[in-house]
This record gives C-alpha cells, structure tokens and sequence, in this order.
C-alpha cells in the first residue's frame, strides 16, 4: 500500500454517523477533512461551523442528489469515509474507487454476495482499498480477546459466539416529532426489517470472532445454516403504541425477532451468530470464545483457563484475577489510546482507535486490519442467512473471496501505533458540538 503521510478525507454521509466521526477525524494527526458531503445543505452547514469553531480549516462542500458522485471525482480527498444510508455503501464505495480513492464504509458494507464480489473486484482491479468500518473489532475486551488469543492462552481456538442484541424497537419506529434524537430517517431501517429475514446486521459480533479465528488469514467461512423465531416484537409494540389507522400499525415485519446462525470453518471451527432488535433485552455482543484450554466470554466480562493441562476449567477466574487478566493482557491499542478514545467518545471509544488505526496503516503504507476480503465474507451473511431461513434452514455456502489466497495469508497480530510516527498525546477533544 503506498504510503499517504497526509491523508485528506471526504465525509459522505452526515447524519448520527457521519456526525460522530466529525468529532473525530480532524483530531488526528495528519488527518484532514477537506470535504463534506450530503443531500441536506443544512447538515453539511453545522459540520461546516464545527470546523470554524475549532480554529480547522474549512471544507469543501457538496449537497444535493448527485454530491457524492461529485466529491468522489474531486481530486482534494485521499479517501471517502461512507457514512451514506445502506443502499448507497456499495455505489459510493465503489465511485469512489472508480475515481481513485480508498472507500472507508460504514457497517453492513453489503448486504448481498454480488455486491461483496463487486466491492472485491473493483478494488483488486482499481488498487484502492476498501474497508468496513468495523468498530467492534476494536472494543476494549474485544482486543484483549485478540491479544489473549495470539498467546493462546486459551489453546486452540474451536469456537466462537457473537451477537447483536438491542432493542431498537423505538429507534424503528419514531418520527422526529417523537423523538428528534433516536429515530432512522423516513424509517429506512424498518423498511428493511419488514422486507428481510435472516441477520441483516451481523459483523459487530462476527467481524471479532473472525479475526480471532484468523478467518481469510488461515482459515475461511465454508458453510452456514440460520433458523429464525417468527415475528412478535416489533408487531406487538406497533400494535400497542399506534391506532388502528396509522400504518405502522398494521405493517407486516417479515423479519423473525431472533435470528441464531451457525456457521463452520474450513479448519473445523463453529461459530454461533445471533441477531435481535425487536425484543426488551440488555445490550449484548457476546463475544464468547472456547479454546482447548480454557474460555473467555463478555456482557459480563468472565475468562477462564486451565493452569495445567488437562486441570479443567470448572469455574471463570474470580473477579480479582479476571481483572489482574485484564490489564495483564490489555491489548497495546487500547492501553497507549483508550483513555483519550474514552474522552473522545465514540461507543466507549472504540470509534477513535479504529480511526487511529487506519490512519496509522495508511500513512506508513501497512496493510489494514480489515481488507476488503474481511469485508466480503462478513457481509455476505446477509444475503446467505436470508436464502437459508427462507428455504428451511437449509446450508448455504459462503463463497472464498480470497480466491484461495486464505491459506497463504498470516493472521492479524496484536498490532500497536509507534508513537515516533503518530502522536497521540498531541491530540485533544474538538470543543462545540454541531446543533
């Protein structure tokens, strides 16, 4: 990858997501917003006044229906950081490479395997890169989990579980009048909700588990089986919180409320996945991993392994060892950056180290920790999953993007920021928020 030491990026996309990272990316060092985009002059204007406040040089700007299309043919950015609604990840990312910037795309990147192939294609063939933005990857316990499994403290990896359960049902379901701060403009998500089946959302718990596993780096997803609950919570909370005569009350949710995924590896490994939004239940991600010797599981944080071979794990660690493991095993990213990241913000400040880390690749031309491989097979579960649940949970195969390359690939380590080429403790909060 060639090196950019200063990297100028285009922010596609400035609602919540696109919003957040604003108050992110110009606090990095060598990083620049140099252009801001999207269909709502209005947002692009209080990004735009975000900058002024914080003394940062201003933007050029793009609105309109045809903006992102003109950003990414402008030759001011490196690199297009795609926080655009879900049915434009895949044309904006692929513009982007089209016209020579690396794509940076918010999460699900895809939601079929035609489009997974499209992403990979355009990318071998333009040589830009395309990463999803993955921030789960880069959780607190999410990297101790990857550090403790390169020592392999807990053996040999044979299994794994992750998830995304949140109750969304108010999210789904609100008009800005109900609520201005947690609503999904003209109910985008909804609409897709009611329209699918099978895990439409699962690289927060999958995207982990895989790089644990060393998936596409050694080993790769072969086959997979979904089975889902029917629909209750979402119906049932519509029926109860809307007359008769408005539509969402009658609307038809063909997405099942829990959807488990099971899915097995080349190398013999499983991995269970599962999805729900329409249920009252405590955030959840899982984030369970079983070993030869011992396991490691989040929500909350317990691990456990064998002193000696063949003792058994009979109990977790008790909670004054579990926390000794914790800052034992701390992965180094988190350790030189998760207290700034905190301050930051950002999903308890997993944003700001996965931003960090990407900048980091990029300016010293080393491979991401995500490719666009990872991306591929990751969301290719959303089109696989659907076809298994609507033919009876039948195994559907997850196709090798890697064309094979994933036996020769080393799996991702326990990487680290040199602090002699990116200084994190010349980095402070920007202060004013956009209104």
């Amino acid at each position: 990858m060639k090196r950019l030491e200063r990297i100028r990026v285009g922010i596609a996309g400035l609602g919540c997501r696109g919003g957040m990272a604003m108050d992110r990316l110009p606090i990095i060092p060598g990083v620049e917003v140099t252009a801001l985009c999207d269909t709502r002059q209005e947002l692009v204007a209080a990004q735009q006044a975000k900058l002024a406040r914080n003394g940062l040089a201003p933007a050029r700007e793009f609105s309109g229906p045809d903006a992102y299309r003109q950003m990414c043919e402008w030759d001011g950015i490196d690199v297009v950081y795609n926080c655009a609604p879900w049915s434009l990840h895949v044309p904006l990312a692929v513009c982007a490479m089209e016209n020579g910037k690396h794509a940076l795309v918010e999460v699900p990147a895809a939601f079929t395997v035609e489009d997974c192939w499209l992403l990979v294609e355009t990318s071998e063939r333009t040589g830009m890169q395309c990463m999803q933005l993955e921030n789960c990857c880069y959780g607190e316990i999410e990297l101790l989990t990857l550090s403790i499994a390169r020592k392999e403290l807990l053996g040999r990896l044979v299994h794994g579980e992750g998830a995304y359960l949140h109750d969304l049902r108010s999210y789904n379901y609100n008009t800005p009048e109900e609520d201005p701060s947690w609503h999904y403009r003209d109910f985008w998500r909804l609409k897709w909700n009611a329209a699918h089946k099978g895990n439409q959302y699962c690289t927060h718990g999958l995207g982990p588990i895989c790089q644990y596993m060393g998936v596409n780096r050694g080993d790769r997803l072969d086959y997979l089986v979904s089975l889902e609950s029917g629909q209750f919570g979402f119906e049932e909370y519509a029926r109860e919180k809307y007359p008769p005569e408005d539509w969402r009350a009658s609307l038809k949710v063909e997405m099942g409320d829990m959807n488990t995924t099971l899915v097995k590896t080349a190398r013999g490994r499983s991995i269970l996945i599962q999805h729900d939004v329409a249920n009252p239940m405590p955030y959840d991600r899982l984030n369970t991993v079983v070993g030869t010797r011992g396991i490691l599981a989040d929500y909350p944080f317990r691990v456990g392994w064998e002193d000696a071979p063949g003792k058994g794990v009979h109990r977790f660690f008790d909670d004054a060892r579990a926390a000794a493991v914790r800052e034992e095993h701390m992965h180094p990213l988190w350790r030189q950056a998760g207290k700034l990241a905190q301050e930051v913000g950002g999903h308890d400040g997993m944003d700001l180290i996965m931003d960090l880390r990407w900048a980091y690749c990029m300016q010293n031309g080393l491979p991401l920790d995500q490719d666009v491989y990872d991306l591929a097979a990751w969301c290719s579960l959303g089109e696989l999953t659907e076809r298994s649940v609507r033919e009876g949970s039948m195994p559907q195969k997850v196709p090798d993007f890697t064309r094979g390359a994933w036996e020769r690939r080393e799996p991702l380590g326990v990487e680290s920021i040199d602090p002699a080429l990116m200084d994190l403790s010349a980095i402070r909060p920007l202060g004013g928020k956009a209104q």
